[in-house]
């Protein structure tokens, strides 16, 4: 689904990432770990298209299409969804209204109308524990660490992505809001077998999503690509050569 093919990337002209491949198949769960500094964020905001992160060499490719140049409006129409690690509020910017515009614009050939797509909202706020007088407020205006993360959630399940990026989604989040956006994303996940690049620092959200590919970032380099076994090792002994 998404490659990423000797990959080289700077901000104003200083490089950050170094020939970085690998690739991110349907259905498969990869982690993307490192220490501070080691380029996770960079390789997140270079895969949803952020301006300031400039490609020098190599390519992205997405479904057989290259997506170097496309604005980062463009790549999440394709199916590309990046889950901030800290999500922004935007006053007078309503939920509701807000994921309605979201659905018509990914889904332009659904025909569910506002009412019907109105009680999806409800029922799918109501599994991930999200109040409903949260959905008649403005985006994440006021919102708690936990209720942005659950509405970043939302945001996934109304799009329907095929590939998502979790930048650190985990953090700031106590161990129930965890499991409910966990157990949210994984079901989304095997519904519609996407893949899914997970970036963190802990584990314990990988004890829930379970990836099969882990890949090691140091100084903008991959450092090692392996099982979840990768997992384990960093556990015990940190990011040590």
């Amino acid at each position: 689904m998404i490659k990423l093919n000797n990959i080289s990337v700077s901000i104003d002209q200083k490089p950050i990432l170094s020939n970085i491949s690998f690739d991110l198949k349907p259905g498969q769960i990869t982690a993307l770990m490192g220490p501070n500094g080691s380029g996770k964020s960079s390789v997140a905001y270079t895969l949803a298209g952020h301006p300031d992160y400039q490609i020098t060499s190599g390519e992205i490719i997405f479904n057989k299409k290259n997506i170097n140049n496309l604005s980062p409006d463009k790549r999440a129409v394709l199916g590309l969804f990046l889950a901030n690690q800290s999500p922004i509020a935007i006053p007078g910017l309503n939920v509701k209204n807000f994921l309605w515009q979201l659905y018509k614009n990914h889904h332009p050939d659904k025909t569910l109308t506002l009412s019907e797509f109105r009680n999806l909202l409800e029922t799918e706020a109501k599994y991930l524990d999200i109040k409903n007088e949260l959905l008649d407020r403005s985006l994440n205006d006021g919102f708690s660490g936990g209720e942005r993360k659950k509405m970043e959630v939302l945001q996934m399940v109304i799009t329907e992505p095929k590939f998502i990026i979790l930048d650190e989604i985990d953090s700031g989040l106590d161990v129930d809001a965890l499991k409910f956006i966990s157990q949210r994303i994984k079901k989304l996940a095997t519904d519609l077998n996407l893949s899914i690049l997970i970036i963190t620092h802990f584990a314990k959200i990988l004890d829930y999503l379970k990836p099969t590919q882990v890949i090691i970032l140091k100084k903008g380099q991959i450092k090692t690509i392996g099982d979840a076994d990768l997992i384990n090792q960093v556990e015990k002994l940190g990011f040590k050569d």
